[in-house]
């Protein structure tokens, strides 16, 4: 028996649902995937964006032209301004997924080695260079929740994708999306120095889900 659900991602048999990625300009999606750009999305919570994040990435994983991971960075929330803990949070978490999601085990054997040689400030960066350089797909890459971190976690992710970005998509991943309820562009961080820190010039497409 179907229910209505607002607590969480719709699941089509157990939800009541409209289609998911029906919410969505899939036109300009594919374009700006097509285009290797990194983009923001956000939306109020209980709009369905993770709900969408989900439904994209396995509709993108079963037309085979890439290789493409949701993970959900809230669960780093809690390190704040620990890089060293939120950043193993969230490599851990991308690594379980691409397991989880792609059957891909590889990045849970290249975590260690990616924080050993590369440490907390570019353990991410290492981990996703080595996927895409390795995979015979580009890669897609869907993070959710991303305001949800806190100070020098949120500053060390951000930076790692920027300087990944000029990568792409041989030895980054092509595309990074990245969902939350504020706009991380304009969510203005201050470093130990003082220094007003953003998102850069990699994410300069902002688009809203409805």
């Amino acid at each position: 028996m179907k229910t209505f659900n607002t607590a969480g991602p719709t699941r089509p048999d157990e939800h009541y649902t409209v289609p998911t990625l029906a919410r969505w300009d899939m036109d300009e999606i594919r374009r700006l995937i097509g285009e290797k750009r990194y983009f923001v999305l956000h939306a109020p919570r209980q709009t369905g964006k993770t709900s969408c994040l989900l439904a994209l990435m396995e509709q993108l994983n079963a037309e085979e032209d890439y290789a493409a991971l949701y993970a959900n960075l809230e669960p780093a929330q809690s390190a704040r301004g620990d890089v060293r803990e939120g950043m193993r949070t969230i490599v851990s978490g991308i690594a379980e997924n691409a397991r989880r999601y792609l059957g891909d085990r590889r990045l849970e054997d290249w975590t260690e080695e990616a924080f050993r040689t590369a440490g907390s400030h570019g353990a991410l960066r290492r981990l996703l260079a080595r996927w895409a350089e390795e995979n015979d797909r580009p890669i897609v890459l869907l993070l959710d929740e991303v305001d949800s971190l806190v100070g020098d976690t949120l500053i060390s992710l951000l930076r790692q994708i920027r300087a990944g970005y000029p990568d792409r998509p041989g030895s980054f991943p092509q595309t990074v999306l990245l969902c939350g309820v504020r706009d991380v562009r304009d969510y203005r961080i201050h470093n130990g120095d003082k220094q007003v820190i953003t998102g850069g010039s990699a994410f300069n497409i902002k688009s809203e889900s409805e």
